[in-house]
């Protein structure tokens, strides 16, 4: 019956209708949070730690409060409820508190008539501090002897260690490569900073307008720490300018809402790009070492591996970051032993938390590094021994989970193999954007070796290990202007994913209505969970899908119908009969219903083992690369990806493939360009100017091969698309300059002195 009406709804799921946000942004009139503004606003400013590490000896902030047009100064010591916050353990201050623990971390808030004043005054507080020897190397941070990042920390720097034993662990093979592996610390780097707008409510509370992943996650964070009950702090999305993981967590939120009810007047804050880099979380700097062991067919025995994840000065996600890191760290492949540790630490370098991939990319980059290294060992294709090894429907994970579902590894594999090649590198070009270097015109080819990699990768989908991961979503149908119309009214972000849209297309599909609205995202209905983890179509499109149903049901008994549809503004009988219009059956009495909907649950992982049915649905895309470099300047150029991967059910097939050409330009700026440059706890490159990422220039064309096989168990088979793109995208890029310049690489980004030795 689903299909059927899917093929008849204009604009429904299946189709990739315009997105109600796509003109306005591409002509620069899309309201973004830094485009809020209110009678009487006030600017924010906040001050924050030149040091990664000392203690607070005393804060005056006499100067500050003495300057014309400043309104107020807050410490710690204003702080009117709890001192701290956190998405899964609140360790982290509103305002430092006695010690700084990061560069950067927030000190003190400012509100003044005009943002130049607001910094001025900021930076006229007086802090005196003891500085400190900041704990900034992962490693280290476990030795018990190390300094402690947090006093009271009962396992001193460790945040969380998964240990995962799978099957014999006394087994041995004839074939066995190792290797230790790096990677830096990437940005999200999304283009509309930190931004909101708190206004002061007459009921004492406060109304925040801002740009995040997680309005309900923000809501009882910001009300516990101003000391307020949830019902008096209420939270509407703001224009959000991009996220992938760095709003997820809490950043000016409490700061915003603190100086409006303190001055009594709307407070508007929004972060340069150089505080942004200090006021959100980044990807997770990691070790790995890895031990593949394998048969002479090729067949994986065992693998043994060590993951060490810095997580910063606080906690952030980075509990949930490890966990993803080694239940999915040996890849999409069955292993019949696996011995494996991951740690996530405390240091005093800049916190970090969630990034699209979450985990996952760190530990894709390690292990798929050693497949390349296997085969060379045994003297096999590349993809012909990930395909020998690849997980199939039945299989069981590391965990001990059992596949369910498509699971087409090899299928992929495969498929990027078979597309075409680009053309040969033709050596008599003269323009430079087709040579390493591009239009910086640094080389004219000499020197220039071509080079192809691949990489598959592996990515749950949702929130795991017994978190309890549902949306809520209230949709209402109505008669406006004599016609049949729908509200669909959730707190799902839009981060630029596209969820605004999907949901009018699971309306228009499941109510029979051209007419539907997207009221704006806010905390008056229940919680739609974060737009992480590639969850929002699945488990908001399915509460919005189950709450039409509900709807539907309830039109359909209004008439005494029993089994039919709605279709084209009428009701349907089962066998298709028109029996009733839409609008006439509603008249003055609309139907509304609110669902909350739950995916299949998930279980813990056992502490010991590893054990447990962790994820609700894996994903997984595999990647072709193909480069040149230039040995000697040790420059490189992607000249094309090819791409692969299981979306399930494409719902707007055009933002599926843009999901996926986006996430494989984010791997491409891990592989070659994009680091954060931490030196002793301090951010190096803090700007666009020094932190790289890729421009339409660096972007290669993309081949892009999308599969719909569908998950019996997801709403419309669908799968999450986000991430997997990220996943794989990185090893596939450096597998190609491995294979052109010979080296073994065993860091990303790769960086011109990795290819030249200088």
């Amino acid at each position: 019956m689903t299909s059927a009406v899917t093929s008849a709804v204009a604009n429904g799921i299946g189709t990739s209708p315009v997105r109600p946000d796509g003109t306005l942004k591409v002509t620069g009139e899309f309201a973004f949070s830094s485009d809020l503004w209110a009678d009487r606003m006030l600017w924010g400013a906040t001050l924050r730690s030149p040091h990664p590490r000392a203690r607070i000896a005393g804060i005056d902030i006499t100067a500050a409060l003495a300057m014309p047009g400043v309104h107020a100064v807050l410490t710690a010591e204003d702080v009117p409820g709890a001192k701290h916050y956190g998405l899964e353990h609140r360790d982290q201050p509103v305002l430092a508190m006695g010690q700084v623990r990061y560069a950067g971390e927030p000190v003190a808030i400012v509100a003044a008539d005009h943002p130049e004043t607001a910094r001025r005054a900021a930076a006229r507080i007086a802090v005196e501090y003891e500085v400190l020897t900041p704990v900034v190397d992962g490693e280290a941070a476990l030795d018990p002897a190390a300094d402690r990042v947090h006093e009271s920390g009962e396992s001193g720097n460790l945040l969380r260690h998964v240990p995962i034993r799978k099957g014999p662990q006394d087994v041995t093979a004839p074939v066995v490569v190792t290797g230790e592996y790096e990677v830096g610390m990437q940005d999200q780097a999304f283009l509309g900073p930190e931004s909101g707008l708190a206004i002061p409510a007459e009921d004492g509370g406060v109304e925040l307008y801002i740009a995040t992943q997680w309005l309900h996650g923000d809501l009882g964070q910001v009300a516990d720490c101003l000391g307020l009950p949830h019902d008096k702090v209420r939270l509407s999305l703001a224009g959000v300018g991009g996220a992938f993981g760095g709003r997820e967590d809490v950043s000016m939120q409490v700061h915003a809402c603190m100086l409006a009810l303190h001055t009594g007047r709307p407070v508007k804050m929004v972060y340069s790009r150089e505080e942004s880099f200090f006021g959100h979380v980044h990807r997770h700097p990691a070790r790995l070492r890895y031990e593949h062991g394998a048969d002479t067919d090729g067949r994986l025995v065992y693998v043994r591996a060590r993951i060490v994840l810095d997580g910063g000065a606080y906690a952030s996600t980075s509990m949930a970051v490890v966990a993803n890191a080694t239940t999915l760290g040996v890849g999409p492949y069955r292993v019949p032993t696996v011995t494996m540790d991951g740690y996530a630490v405390y240091t005093n370098n800049p916190p970090c938390g969630a990034m699209r991939g979450f985990g996952a990319v760190q530990a894709c980059f390690a292990y798929e590094s050693q497949m390349d290294k296997l085969a060379a060992a045994l003297g096999l294709d590349p993809v012909e021994l990930r395909a020998r090894n690849a997980l199939e429907p039945g299989d069981t994970m590391p965990t001990g989970q059992v596949v369910s579902g498509p699971a087409p590894v090899a299928e992929l594999l495969r498929r990027v193999r078979d597309l075409p090649p680009p053309p040969p590198r033709d050596p008599a070009a003269t323009d430079p954007r087709e040579l390493p270097g591009g239009v910086a015109n640094t080389t004219r080819g000499e020197g220039v070796r071509r080079g192809v990699g691949y990489g598959i990768g592996i990515k749950n989908v949702g929130f795991s290990e017994g978190f309890d991961d549902y949306s809520t979503a209230r949709v209402r149908l109505e008669v406006v202007g004599g016609e049949a119309a729908a509200v669909v009214h959730t707190a799902a972000a839009e981060v630029g994913q596209g969820l605004v849209t999907v949901q009018a297309q699971i309306a228009r599909t499941e109510l029979g209505v051209d007419r539907v609205t997207v009221a704006t995202a806010d905390t008056s209905v229940g919680s739609a969970g974060s737009s992480s983890a590639s969850r929002q179509t699945y488990v908001t499109g399915g509460a919005v899908k189950a709450a039409c149903e509900a709807v539907r049901d309830e039109v359909l008994s209004r008439a005494g119908i029993a089994g039919g549809r709605l279709a084209g503004g009428k009701l349907l009988t089962a066998s298709g009969e028109v029996v009733a219009d839409l609008a006439a059956v509603l008249g003055d009495r609309p139907v509304e219903r609110t669902v909350e909907w739950r995916h299949r649950p998930t279980f813990p992982i056992d502490p010991h083992t590893g054990q447990g049915d962790a994820h609700v649905q894996y994903a997984f895309a595999a990647h072709r690369a193909t480069v040149d470099v230039d040995v000697e300047l040790g420059l490189v150029r992607v000249v094309e990806i090819a791409t692969a991967q299981d979306v399930g059910r494409a719902l707007h097939p055009q933002s599926v493939r843009g999901q996926i050409a986006g996430g494989t330009a984010q791997g491409l700026g891990l592989a070659v360009m994009e680091e954060i440059q931490v030196v002793d706890g301090l951010i190096r490159n803090p700007s666009f100017t020094d932190y790289l990422i890729p421009t339409i220039l660096d972007v290669p064309p993309m081949r892009i091969d999308v599969l719909e096989l569908g998950d019996p168990e997801s709403p419309y088979g669908l799968r999450g698309v986000g991430e997997p793109p990220t996943i794989s995208s990185t090893p596939a890029i450096v597998a190609a300059i491995r294979a052109a310049t010979g080296l073994e690489l065993r860091r990303v980004p790769v960086r011109p002195e990795h290819l030249t030795g200088t």
